[in-house]
């Protein structure tokens, strides 16, 4: 079993992991090391165990926030999903177009051949 010197709010510690696990075990280290360094800026040196407890809790906090924001979005993703469901599933919206009765479509070409007609005349009359 591998072990790994970390380093948390200037302090070193020496830590076991599985084989294969260190750069988990560091990355997780530099985020309370991140959260251990704020406390020293805003606090100044305090005891090993307050720092660490301190640190461990700021961590704690930020990922039942992340956590929230993350069933929040789940909600939202499963609410789309629903109405896309619902959407996909439901029949085309039906187009209705109105039928021109054949009286005004017989009266259109009637009135379109007389204007034909006229204009024909005014030709042969201005040739």
């Amino acid at each position: 079993m591998p072990e790994v010197n970390i380093d948390i709010g200037g302090r070193s510690f020496q830590v076991a992991c599985q084989t294969g696990e260190e750069h988990f075990l560091l990355s997780a280290a530099k985020l309370l090391d991140n959260e251990a360094n704020v406390l020293a800026e805003q606090i100044g040196r305090m005891p090993e165990v307050r720092m660490l407890l301190m640190a461990g809790l700021m961590l704690a906090d930020k990922t039942a926030g992340l956590e929230e924001e993350l069933r929040t979005a789940e909600a939202k993703v499963k609410s789309h999903e629903r109405e896309l469901l619902s959407l996909k599933s439901a029949p085309a919206e039906r187009v209705e177009v109105a039928v021109i009765p054949p009286q005004i479509t017989d009266s259109m070409a009637e009135i379109a051949a007389r204007a034909e007609a006229l204009a024909d005349r005014l030709e042969a009359n201005s040739a």
